[in-house]
């Protein structure tokens, strides 16, 4: 209504300027004036109609847009400013409704993740209830003892879940702050080993290490670390006793390269295309126990001993620095992660 009065009154302006013109101008003139005011007349009034109608049809698009679906076409609008318009418009059109198919994606996966970490968490919580039900009925000390330690690694296990979604929560958020420093790998190496020494002792396992000392790449010394030991940890515990976990690395002018490998069984060939997936175990599905007092210790040791959340956070923290890892079998058996580092990035 507001662009239907707007173009009455330009075509009155003009009219009026017509008239004007007419009037002033000498007699033998004033036909031509007239006629040639009439014809300019007409031409913007039709120009101006045409232009309405468009905008009128892009005004009805768009509201298809935002209340019916989201495939509109803008074909018929294809010269002058309005079809630059009709142009943009469709580019926002096709940007929103990629935006809205991330966002069903996004909620998708959402869903799914909650489901899993329901999952993850209700086997611990699970097993910590029954624990605690036959230490109240525990009457021999030695046995209260021992359950209590087993209920107290379980309190660990739930600790540590919690606190690595958190970490990967932020890492999906973009909320982690990733520093870009030249860290020496030998050193990083020490810091994720750390954790693990009486582990690897405790299991018979050996770390050899074959390290240059001038290695070094650019990135985050601290998350590089975590992700380092949780690939140590998962390489832990597929190690038998005797066994032994080695790194190694090189630099070259291209990239660092950080390579671990264990002595373990090695990875199933239907595990590879999923050994990152986030909650993906290669051991699942096994029998729920039975009740009974020790139905908690069973469950306990019958669960597969990692939540399969580990080396999903390794890739997820190298990849925040702009590095790779990638999983194979290596060529003597047993596991084998690489950590690339590149240095030039084209």
């Amino acid at each position: 209504m507001g662009s239907t009065s707007t173009l009455l009154r330009q075509c009155l302006a003009l009219a009026l300027l017509t008239s004007a013109l007419t009037w002033a101008a000498p007699a033998e003139a004033k036909p031509w004036t007239a006629a040639t005011g009439a014809i300019a007349l007409a031409f913007f009034a039709v120009i101006s109609l045409l232009r309405h109608r468009r905008v009128q049809q892009l005004t009805a698009q768009i509201d298809e847009v935002l209340h019916s679906g989201r495939t509109v076409r803008f074909e018929k609008c294809r010269e002058g400013d309005v079809a630059v318009l009709a142009n943009e418009l469709e580019k926002m059109v096709a940007r929103l409704a990629r935006a809205t198919d991330a966002l069903q994606k996004e909620r998708g996966a959402l869903a799914d993740s909650l489901a899993d970490v329901s999952h993850q968490i209700r086997t611990p919580l699970t097993a910590a209830q029954l624990m605690l039900a036959a230490i109240e009925q525990e009457d021999d000390p030695r046995r209260r003892k021992h359950q209590l330690r087993q209920l107290e690694s379980q309190m660990e296990r739930i600790s540590w879940l919690v606190t690595t979604l958190l970490k990967i929560a932020k890492v999906d958020a973009g909320a982690i702050r990733v520093q870009a420093n030249p860290v020496n790998v030998a050193q990083c190496m020490r810091r994720a080993a750390s954790p693990l020494e009486t582990a690897l002792d405790l299991r018979d396992v050996a770390l050899e290490t074959d390290i240059p000392l001038d290695a070094a790449f650019t990135g985050d010394e601290l998350w590089t670390a975590e992700a380092i030991e949780n690939i140590l940890k998962n390489c832990m515990e597929k190690t038998p006793a005797g066994g032994h976990i080695r790194v190694s690395a090189c630099e070259t002018p291209l990239a660092t390269t950080v390579r671990i490998t264990d002595t373990g069984p090695g990875i199933a060939p239907a595990d590879l295309p999923r050994i990152f997936d986030r909650f993906y175990r290669g051991d699942e599905g096994q029998p729920a126990p039975s009740s009974s007092e020790d139905s908690a210790v069973r469950l306990s040791a019958a669960a597969p001993e990692g939540f399969g959340i580990g080396l999903s956070l390794a890739q997820a923290l190298i990849s925040a620095q702009g590095g790779t890892l990638q999983a194979a079998n290596g060529g003597h058996g047993g596991a084998e992660f690489t950590l690339t580092f590149p240095k030039l990035v084209v």
